[in-house]
């Protein structure tokens, strides 16, 4: 029998300078990505606005809803969740609010005469198809490690190879720190060199200085040295409740044979478990991708993603990621080109990659 009753529930565009009341039941499942801190950096950063928009029944918030517009001269006009982040922005305890939310998204884009809508979500894509008029591309998965108290119980659920390079990793005499600016300008060293060594745009240093300061102890940079002082690798890891998440983490080419990367990652588990997390979010990978095949070393959860796509009539699904062949190209050109000018065209670049 169809409920004819009205609802109650109602919608509000929240204000530009209104504090965002959400609960822990919804800023949980909508990750760190849904704070307001977080934000404000892309704004301070790159100029974007983010709309908040929730649902409300009863004076009890029921969804939630945080989309970043991006206008940018190559990679176009857009609204996503999440951005620079794996997924989040997006969250309700009931299909009304939902709906709610993303009707009024469309509207938004309407407004804004954006080409395409993007949510990104850890809703489960086969248990939550996308609705009506939406489309969902399959394109990534998170990989979710549960932690314990005793990090070594975890050894023996990795293969016989694994657990081998972990140790190798340990003989080799690798220093990793953990700590906040005082490590900035070395993590920001470590990661814009390996991006660059992969061909990938990077932010610049002061779009790491801004999150850390925004997010204070709920970010982490951890820098691995060589036994002499070398810088070898660099990570950005953000403590959201019960999660710890890869936000950012690479090991430069010439350390990956020595295992540095499995020395990286074993650390951090260490310390998460040690602290009481209960989940480390190793991060997003393409599926299919050699990002994926290390992930899935640590016996992960694979965690498809959704991610669900409002289309402006006439507009084809967006393809800005690496299996774009159109891509190719320039990945290797990225790779040859020296640092100064990388890094000085890298930030222009990544703002439009959200």
């Amino acid at each position: 029998m169809i409920d004819n009753e009205p609802s109650l529930s109602r919608l509000r565009r929240l204000a530009a300078d209104e504090p965002a009341n959400w609960p822990a039941s919804l800023t949980d499942p909508a990750t760190f990505t849904a704070l307001d801190s977080w934000s404000q950096v892309i704004r301070r950063a790159y100029g974007y606005t983010t709309y908040r928009l929730e649902t409300e029944n009863e004076n009890q918030v029921t969804g939630l809803l945080a989309l970043t517009h991006v206008h940018h001269p190559i990679f176009g006009n857009y609204l996503s969740t999440s951005p620079f982040g794996s997924y989040g922005g997006f969250a309700f305890s009931n299909l009304e609010a939902r709906d709610q939310l993303l009707n009024e998204a469309r509207l938004l884009a309407s407004e804004l005469g954006s080409e395409y809508i993007n949510i990104r979500w850890s809703g489960d894509p086969a248990g939550e198809p996308a609705p009506h008029s939406w489309v969902q591309q399959p394109l990534y998965a998170t990989y979710r490690l549960d932690l314990c108290a005793e990090p070594e119980e975890l050894m023996p659920t990795f293969s016989s190879d694994h657990r081998n390079h972990i140790r190798k990793s340990l003989k080799k005499g690798f220093i990793l720190k953990f700590g906040h600016l005082d490590l900035l300008d070395d993590a920001y060293e470590g990661l814009a060199r390996s991006m660059h060594e992969l061909g990938s745009p990077y932010h610049a240093k002061n779009y790491l200085h801004m999150l850390a300061d925004s997010l204070g102890d709920r970010l982490e940079f951890a820098v691995i040295y060589t036994p002499d002082g070398k810088l070898a690798g660099a990570g950005v890891f953000i403590l959201h409740g019960k999660v710890a998440t890869n936000l950012h983490a690479n090991i430069l080419r010439r350390y990956r044979s020595d295992y540095a990367g499995e020395f990286m990652y074993w650390k951090v588990i260490e310390r998460y478990c040690q602290r009481g997390f209960q989940v480390f979010d190793i991060g997003r990978s393409l599926i299919g991708s050699g990002n994926e095949t290390f992930k899935m070393k640590w016996k992960p959860r694979k965690e498809l993603l959704a991610y669900w796509y409002a289309l402006k009539p006439g507009a084809e699904l967006p393809t800005l990621n690496q299996k774009n062949p159109k891509f190719a190209f320039a990945i290797a050109t990225w790779k040859r080109m020296p640092a100064f000018l990388v890094r000085r065209l890298g930030p222009f670049l990544i703002r439009g990659l959200v």
